[in-house]
């Protein structure tokens, strides 16, 4: 056995091994929604007996409503945010990358630096403002700020937009002006349909992240009959009573599904939108 097939071996043999490691609380996590109260201290990796019990008894275990209702609401609020973010963060990279305006490139330039800017930041004055405007216990807070191309990772967008356009022809643009297409009918007759790649990272991304925002919504929604999943698993906490940790393991990993299969089905155009935009900018 020569020198390069040894470390090729120990090289796979290392990467299992980490592979493993990485991949072990995810496999309790699995083996633990299975399981009993009883079991979760238990040293094995799966339960002796599997409850699938805790995935019947936990989507019905809030009073009042089911995870039905809870999936239904976090479906309205990230659909509206897709359609806001996309079209919203589409039109104003249009802006940057085809139109020529004053101080074009300092706004660019502020911009970019938005990306280095912490949410946190911005959080309390937010805050103030939705709660002055009556829009705390709404889903307005989330609306809004991606329709005006400023919610979570709208520079990000923006940014990666405007890559991808530059990309493009410019003679596309000029034969629709000649044809009297106005500026508006360029962006949504030939550069929208164009940057479908693009867009559907940006949906993807979009769709992840707000996925995963407990934080936001745990601010901004009060009222349990418009909690999202996220905040649903919350409601298993209660210091009156022992925690149901198998029925909360069990939600909180049919939570994650949905992230799931958009990613798995969504991959390819994932991609390609991340390469062609690296690749055109």
């Amino acid at each position: 056995m020569n020198l390069t097939v040894r470390r090729s071996i120990r090289s796979h043999v290392l990467l299992t091994l980490f592979s493993l490691v990485m991949i072990y609380p995810v496999l309790w996590w699995v083996g633990a929604a299975f399981k009993s109260n009883d079991e979760m201290s238990s040293p094995s990796l799966f339960p002796t007996h599997w409850l699938w019990s805790n995935f019947t008894e936990g989507w019905t275990a809030i009073p009042k409503y089911t995870f039905t209702h809870f999936y239904m609401n976090t479906f309205e609020l990230i659909a509206g945010v897709l359609i806001t973010s996309v079209l919203s963060c589409s039109l104003v990279a249009f802006g940057f990358a085809r139109l020529d305006f004053p101080l074009k490139n300092f706004w660019f330039s502020i911009l970019m630096v938005t990306l280095m800017l912490p949410t946190q930041v911005t959080l309390v004055p937010q805050y103030i403002m939705f709660n002055a405007w009556g829009w705390v216990n709404t889903y307005l807070p989330f609306y809004v700020p991606h329709a005006l191309a400023g919610g979570i990772g709208g520079p990000f967008f923006i940014f990666l937009l405007v890559q991808f356009i530059r990309g493009l022809p410019k003679d596309l643009d000029e034969s629709a002006k000649m044809d009297g297409c106005s500026w508006f009918g360029i962006y949504w007759r030939i550069i929208l349909p164009l940057t479908k790649p693009a867009l559907v990272t940006v949906m993807i991304y979009c769709f992840l992240w707000n996925w995963d925002d407990f934080f936001g919504h745990l601010l901004y929604i009060n009222s349990v009959d418009k909690y999202t999943v996220g905040l649903a698993l919350k409601l298993f906490v209660d210091s009156q009573s022992a925690l149901p940790w198998g029925q909360l393991l069990a939600m909180s990993l049919v939570s994650v599904v949905p992230s799931l299969i958009l990613f798995f089905m969504a991959q390819k155009h994932f991609v390609d939108g991340i390469a062609s935009g690296a690749v055109k900018g």
